[in-house]
C-alpha cells in the first residue's frame, strides 16, 4: 500500500474586495460608474511560510489588493478584460504562483430588469507561459 503523503493544496484568497469603478459597455455605465466586488485566488506553494512564519515564503495580501485596485481604476468596456489584466499582473508579480482565478461581480447591472449581480470568472494557469 502506498504510504506517500496526500498532495497538499495551497491557495490564498482575497474575497469581497469592493470598488466603485467605471466599467461597462454602455457610455452611461462608464460615466456613472457602479459598485463591483472582486475575489482573487492564487495557487502557490507556501510551505515555507507555514513552517517558518515568514512572509517571504508566501504572497503578500497587500500587494494582491493593490494590483486589483489599480486594475479596477482603469476603465474598461468588459469585465473579462479587467480580469485578464489582473491575472497578467499577478502572474508578473508573483512568479511562484501556479494558477490564478479572478471573479468580478457588477452590482445591479443595467439589464432592464431586477438582477443583483452579473459575475464573470476567469481561471488561468501560470505554468508554461
Amino acid at each position: 500500500m502506498d504510504q506517500s503523503p496526500a498532495p497538499t493544496y495551497h491557495a490564498i484568497t482575497l474575497e469581497g474586495m469592493e470598488f466603485y469603478a467605471h466599467h461597462g459597455f454602455y457610455e452611461a455605465e462608464q460615466q456613472l460608474g457602479n459598485r463591483y466586488t472582486v475575489d482573487v485566488t492564487l495557487v502557490t506553494d507556501f510551505t515555507a511560510a507555514a513552517d517558518e512564519d515568514d512572509l517571504t515564503g508566501t504572497l503578500n495580501y497587500e500587494t494582491v489588493y493593490r494590483i486589483v485596485a489599480e486594475a479596477m481604476e482603469q476603465p474598461s468596456r468588459l469585465l473579462e478584460h479587467v480580469a485578464r489584466r489582473i491575472l497578467n499582473r499577478l502572474q508578473q508579480t508573483f512568479p511562484t504562483a501556479q494558477h490564478g482565478e479572478v471573479r468580478i461581480a457588477k452590482h445591479n447591472p443595467p439589464l432592464g430588469g431586477l438582477c443583483q449581480l452579473a459575475r464573470i470568472t476567469l481561471r488561468q494557469s501560470f505554468l508554461s507561459q
